[in-house]
């Protein structure tokens, strides 16, 4: 179903969407608005008075007047200059989000840019035509500028297209798809490249990926804390009802609910000499909690920012005036990047702690490394290695990006957000991060074997049954990799949640 862009109210489900590969449409509500702020751009060129990114340079080049015959010329310099980025190119669906992203900010009427211009980003998306971008060079300050630069430079037909035909020469693909490259006005290359939309759709690609990887960890959790025999004591309500913490309250609910039932848990009751389970298993709705409170709060963040202008200057049309501010510095979304970061991070590191519970016969009460045969076989021995080693890439990678400010241009932009980096690396965080869990999924469910013929909850159960389908329980040792393959290919696509049926995961929002 297509998405239709709403400048300034478009739904956290709706840039999902776009994600996931929706079509796309901008809602024509703000034409007026756009074309009142080209023509105010106009005026104010009338006028004659130097105005930033206007008729002067840019940067620290801002005090140097440009001649009316040169404005044309001075926005697709600045447009080809600053296509400077290295490194590998986006994923067409993370430029596809950032294009949605730039085409709803342009469209609020505040950018100077004219309506065949927007129309033209717009064709571009709906006729599945993504530029390549490569995605280093950003500083996340005076915008995302490199990246969105390559944006901009293939609307002059000049760089590379990503289109159902394969990659083509940016000229090329525009002329096959029926599009006519476009000249810049005044102003109209500044409008596409100030922003923080390459940051932004980096951002809310690693928020999205963090909520499931949050759900699966708890379904893994469950599946785990019923392995080892845990109490469900820690998830009474009544513990976290005296704490207060929303995300606390959610996911201690959906603990009770993927255990209720367990003939596993309920054995615990009978002559367990254990007081109380490690922190892995009785903190789990404290820490998870703690996570999805960060993450709500960072999709508050990015929401706000998605439906935002951080263009500069802006264009007010209704006074005619060329307001030059900050809006393009994306410390919030750095800062949001940063808390997602965080959240990965600690989902993965709790995850291995239980994986690790869970191979020690000293603590789970299993046979050593989840093997009938230990000594003769390793069992789960290195796979516990491999989610360790996991987690300290991770660790090394959750340093806030957003303290690391590099003064640049001369040192006119003196202080910058990191955001595009920070938010650039949420992506291989949370592919790390699924692999730990898919590890827990293999482990928890082996661990759950030997507690035959007891059965665990319904829910954990279809968890368990949903696996098996792909992996058997491991006896003597075998070629491990492709059971670990298989377990992230269903972390990866959801499954768990959807195994574990009417249970109610705790989502964003």
């Amino acid at each position: 179903m297509a998405v239709t862009l709403t400048p300034g109210r478009v739904s956290l489900g709706d840039w999902r969407a776009i994600l996931a590969g929706a079509p796309v449409a901008l809602d024509q509500g703000g034409a007026d608005r756009v074309a009142a702020s080209a023509d105010a751009v106009r005026r104010i060129l009338a006028v004659g008075a130097p105005v930033y990114g206007i008729n002067t340079g840019f940067g620290k080049l801002a005090s140097v007047r440009i001649e009316d015959a040169d404005l044309r010329t001075l926005q697709r310099n600045i447009v080809l200059s600053h296509a400077a980025g290295v490194g590998e190119p986006m994923p067409v669906r993370v430029v596809r989000l950032m294009m949605a992203l730039k085409l709803a900010s342009l469209a609020q009427g505040a950018s100077g840019i004219r309506p065949a211009t927007l129309a033209m980003l717009e064709a571009m998306l709906a006729r599945g035509l993504s530029p390549v971008v490569p995605c280093q060079g950003s500083v996340g300050a005076s915008g995302d500028l490199a990246p969105l630069a390559h944006m901009a430079a293939t609307m002059l037909g000049v760089g590379e297209i990503d289109t159902d035909a394969g990659r083509l020469p940016a000229l090329e693909a525009l002329n096959a798809a029926g599009l006519a490259p476009i000249e810049l006005d005044a102003k109209e290359g500044l409008a596409l490249l100030n922003g923080t939309q390459f940051s932004t759709a980096y951002a809310l690609a690693g928020l999205f990926d963090a909520e499931a990887l949050m759900q699966a960890a708890i379904v893994t959790g469950a599946l785990s804390t019923d392995a080892a025999r845990g109490t469900d004591t820690p998830f009474d309500e009544r513990i976290h009802r005296l704490r207060g913490h929303p995300g606390q309250l959610d996911t201690a609910r959906a603990y009770r609910a993927l255990m209720a039932g367990s003939a596993i848990r309920a054995s615990h009751l009978l002559g367990d000499a254990r007081v109380q389970d490690p922190y892995c298993l009785r903190c789990q709705p404290q820490v998870m909690g703690a996570v999805l409170d960060l993450l709500r709060q960072a999709a508050t963040t990015l929401a706000i920012e998605a439906n935002g202008v951080s263009d500069n200057p802006l264009i007010l049309a209704d006074t005619g005036e060329a307001l030059s501010g900050g809006n393009f510095h994306a410390e919030p979304v750095a800062f949001a990047a940063d808390m997602i970061a965080m959240a990965i991070c600690e989902v993965g590191s709790l995850a291995e702690r239980r994986i690790a519970m869970l191979v020690d016969p000293a603590l789970s009460g299993l046979p050593a490394f989840l093997t009938p045969r230990p000594g003769l076989n390793s069992g789960f021995m290195i796979p516990q290695v491999t989610a360790a080693a996991l987690v300290a890439e991770n660790r090394q990678r959750a340093f806030p990006a957003s303290v690391d400010s590099i003064p640049t241009s001369a040192n006119q932009e003196d202080h910058v957000s990191m955001a595009a980096h920070g938010a650039r690396r949420l992506g291989q965080m949370a592919a790390d991060a699924r692999a730990i869990v898919a590890i827990e999924l293999l482990a928890a469910a082996q661990a759950c074997d030997f507690h035959a013929p007891l059965a665990s909850s319904p829910p954990l159960e279809a968890v368990r049954a949903l696996l098996r389908a792909r992996v058997p329980t491991l006896g003597d040792d075998r070629h491990l990799h492709p059971d670990i393959a298989e377990s992230i290919a269903l972390v990866a696509a959801g499954a768990l949640p959807r195994a574990a049926g009417a249970v109610p995961l705790p989502a964003l929002g």
